[in-house]
């Protein structure tokens, strides 16, 4: 069986939708699963919704007909009658968000963040589904969170591998076309939970782990995966091949166009990932397996904007030591912050982070009570792989350098525009 992922991208319209049915056509569908996101820049506006519900807003209402809107433009664009059953099940999926606005007595927010938000996976499956059945594609629609389970960490859920593996080989069947939800899971007690942003391709290397796949294909609006982001950077170049390891180093340091978490489960067992152009489906793309680490050999930059830089300084002179540390890291990690850069001296502790759920004035509020905090705010962390002295000073123009730190492959660098 072979994994297909296709992002919001791919599908923000119905000449996408039409799109994604053309290259299943090219490239084969049989024993295959399709994993989707949702619709174009939906989940944004699912963030909105959940936004005005908590905030009581009288545009709450308003900001749930922008989402029905969009999609129902799409319905109108793909299916000339108006009776077929898509309408009636996507009313009922937007049904089932309004009743659960009406009826949540939840107060906490990443809970109610993952009810909402998770809609837009549920509706563009549902629609691409009903359309290539329409189109004579018949498929089977998978509910992911039927297989997925994970604990109840909502927005950011860990994946129990072992009864998600026992609910996937039970249940997906082979030799035909599958349809499914990027993004999502559901805990012990069948509440949606997410897998963070970015999350399908995750969801795509999970159904391949235990489905023992062929194969993974992302397919993007890039030609595969380059060398940096063309929206930050000029004269990017098409990587070829990049090994396993490789992979893992660019995802870690935030390469956006693989998810972190999506390599280790396919490294394990030597599952191929592919990155092609839904645009030109049967151009080869990017391999990355097995194989030389990088083809061709070249710089890689890769950049997290709007990062928070914060310094913390001993109120006595003296050092911060291990118990220091390891106090200053409980605190990161209780108020869930994701850690990209660390730098110490004798008396002082900087670390570069994303404050992804906004807890960073509590945070400051514990730190100061032991140390003098100092901070930046909407910093840039620049990562360079297989850097040289060319690739360095691009970075750095017309910017201050507030941290920089070298290993023999690695070049990290914290910057602030002039």
């Amino acid at each position: 069986m072979r994994v297909f992922k296709f992002g919001g991208a791919s599908v923000k319209d119905a000449d996408g939708i039409k799109n994604v049915y053309d290259v299943l056509q090219k490239v084969g569908h049989e024993d295959v699963l399709v994993v989707i996101s949702a619709m174009g820049k939906t989940t944004n506006a699912m963030e909105v919704v959940v936004k005005n519900y908590f905030d009581k807003s009288p545009e709450l209402k308003s900001s749930i007909q922008d989402v029905k809107k969009y999609h129902n433009q799409i319905l109108l664009d793909l299916f000339d009658d108006e009776n077929h059953a898509v309408f009636a099940a996507i009313n009922s999926l937007f049904g089932d968000l309004e009743y659960f606005l009406e009826h949540n007595k939840s107060p906490n927010y990443n809970f109610v963040y993952d009810q909402i938000v998770s809609m837009g996976e549920l509706i563009s499956t549902t629609l691409v589904s009903h359309y290539f059945n329409h189109r004579g594609l018949k498929n089977q629609w998978v509910d992911v969170r039927d297989f997925i389970k994970t604990d109840n960490t909502y927005r950011d859920a860990v994946v129990n591998w072992e009864q998600t593996q026992q609910n996937i080989k039970k249940g997906i069947k082979k030799k035909i076309l599958n349809i499914t939800q990027g993004f999502l899971g559901s805990d012990e007690n069948s509440f949606t939970t997410t897998l963070g942003r970015e999350g399908s391709d995750y969801s795509a290397a999970i159904f391949a782990y235990c489905l023992n796949a062929e194969s993974v294909t992302i397919w993007k609006d890039v030609p595969g995966v380059l060398n940096a982001d063309p929206r930050y950077f000029d004269n990017t170049v098409l990587l070829n091949q990049i090994s396993y390891r490789e992979a893992i180093e660019l995802a870690f340091y935030g390469a956006s166009v693989i998810h972190p978490k999506t390599l280790q489960p396919l490294q394990r067992k030597e599952i191929p990932l592919y990155v092609k152009s839904f645009i030109n489906p049967l151009l080869p793309g990017t391999s990355v397996s097995k194989g030389s680490d990088l083809e061709p050999q070249t710089s890689c930059f890769i950049v997290k904007k709007g990062q928070l830089l914060i310094s913390l300084s001993s109120l006595d002179f003296s050092f911060i030591m291990e118990e220091n540390i390891s106090e200053i890291f409980s605190l990161l990690h209780k108020y869930k912050m994701k850690v990209h850069l660390i730098q110490n001296s004798a008396i002082s502790f900087s670390v570069c982070v994303d404050d992804k759920f906004n807890n960073f004035n509590e945070l400051k509020t514990i730190l100061s009570k032991k140390f003098k905090v100092t901070y930046n705010e909407d910093v840039s962390l620049y990562t360079i792989r297989h850097f040289d002295d060319r690739s360095a000073d691009a970075v750095t123009e017309n910017k201050e350098v507030l941290v920089r730190q070298l290993s023999r492959e690695t070049l990290q660098l914290v910057t602030q525009d002039l």
